[in-house]
């Protein structure tokens, strides 16, 4: 058994790791080529664990852009048929050694219930759940109407500028753990705006007098997309503007020809969760967020 950095050489068996554990999640081959392209860096890591030849093992763990204190995030898959031989163990230290390197002060991770117990053994306690859900694109009910004076434009037509100030305000007012100050923009354009994964095409805003009051905006590869944020300025909440510009993307997606699109919230998440109720979401997993102070 080997435990080593992940290479180019592995994204193909990674990617068939992650279809057979845990497809909902869309690792794309395109984001795993790019991942493991660039240089690595103090706090963002990935590893492998090889058995004769055979990928049975795979481990990220990166840095959440904004947050003060730093915090980290991880993720840690190994094949059914190998567990209980400690691979798990050996690629968590792994991850919590980058993490350390980069400065982070805590890991987070969204684990299966299941492993609650082993990970309480590092450290960890459990904050909250998170629901996994998904939907065919082509089943959404009708989009709604838009109200008087919003616009639905693509993202692709609002710019980097203009998406990054509302991403900004977004990450600060989300649910969640991490208490999200501002990740730099060259830093966002680089890792969201030009990352391979992000379909801005199949993303949406709606903007009312030339602003950005709502956006969504998706992760994938045009087959399979990801929800990566969705949400609204909050002086327009309460307004429906958030199903709006979903149901907006997805009947774009599904006109593009994706047949899947995933996405998950936290269990307090209610208005979300309400949203992704009406436009057809089917629950598949509900995983526990635990925390762990490095």
């Amino acid at each position: 058994m080997e435990i080593r950095a992940a290479e180019p050489g592995d994204v193909d068996q990674a990617v068939a790791l992650h279809t057979a554990l845990v497809p909902y999640l869309v690792v794309t081959r395109g984001w795993l080529v790019q991942r493991l392209g660039r240089p690595a860096t103090p706090g963002r890591g990935t590893f492998v664990a090889v058995d004769d030849g055979e990928l049975v093992g795979w481990a990220t763990n990166g840095l959440i852009g904004g947050s003060d204190p730093l915090d980290g995030e991880l993720r840690v898959l190994v094949a059914p048929d190998h567990r209980q031989r400690g691979i798990g163990t050996q690629l968590l230290e792994a991850t919590h050694a980058s993490l350390k390197a980069g400065g982070a002060t805590t890991a987070r991770v969204f684990a299966d219930p299941e492993s609650i117990d082993w990970a309480a053994r590092f450290g960890y306690r459990q904050t909250r759940q998170v629901h996994y859900a998904g939907i065919d694109p082509r089943k959404v009910p009708e989009q709604p109407e838009a109200p008087t004076g919003v616009d639905l434009v693509p993202l692709t037509e609002v710019g980097p500028e203009a998406l990054y100030a509302a991403d900004v305000v977004a990450q600060r007012t989300k649910p969640g753990d991490a208490k999200i100050s501002a990740r730099p923009y060259d830093e966002w354009v680089a890792g969201v705006w030009e990352s391979v994964d992000t379909v801005l095409d199949l993303g949406m805003a709606a903007l009312y007098r030339g602003q950005i009051v709502a956006f969504t905006m998706s992760l994938g590869d045009h087959t399979l997309i990801w929800s990566k944020m969705t949400s609204t300025m909050p002086e327009y909440r309460g307004r429906g503007l958030a199903k709006l510009v979903k149901s907006a993307a997805l009947h774009r997606a599904a006109g593009a020809g994706v047949r899947g699109a995933y996405t998950a919230n936290y269990d307090g998440n209610a208005p979300m969760l309400a949203v992704n109720d009406w436009l057809g979401y089917h629950r598949i997993a509900t995983h526990a967020v635990l925390i762990c102070p490095l």
